[in-house]
């Protein structure tokens, strides 16, 4: 949205464009401040990303293996304070999952003799 926004701003101002997507102006402003000086990000925005670089670290080393409750048991072992939820979230952002394993779905296939 925000990529838009300065794509199209020039043609038809950011207020109008803004207005027609229902959100304020002063939010693409903000969203664009923090672009430029990094220390206007909020607190949460700063750590999420020194927790994400974490999570990258940790999944790499396991061979993408590794879960959200593996890694975040790796993390707390580091030392970190992090929830797990917070892993969770992170890695949805990042678009890494760990390896799915379960059991084969076993189906009944019906004798045509009886």
């Amino acid at each position: 949205m925000i990529a838009f926004i300065e794509g199209h701003g020039e043609v038809f101002g950011v207020g109008p464009i803004c207005r027609v997507l229902g959100i304020a102006p002063s939010t693409f402003y903000a969203h664009r401040a923090v672009e430029w000086d990094p220390e206007l990000a909020s607190a949460r925005a700063k750590r999420d990303l020194l927790d994400k670089d974490a999570i990258k670290r940790v999944f790499e080393a396991s061979r993408g293996r590794y879960g959200a409750r593996k890694v975040w048991h790796v993390l707390r072992r580091e030392g970190r304070d992090i929830a797990r939820c917070t892993v969770e979230r992170l890695m949805r952002a990042l678009q890494i999952q760990g390896v799915v394993r379960g059991k084969k779905v076993v189906t009944t296939n019906p004798d045509a003799a009886r």
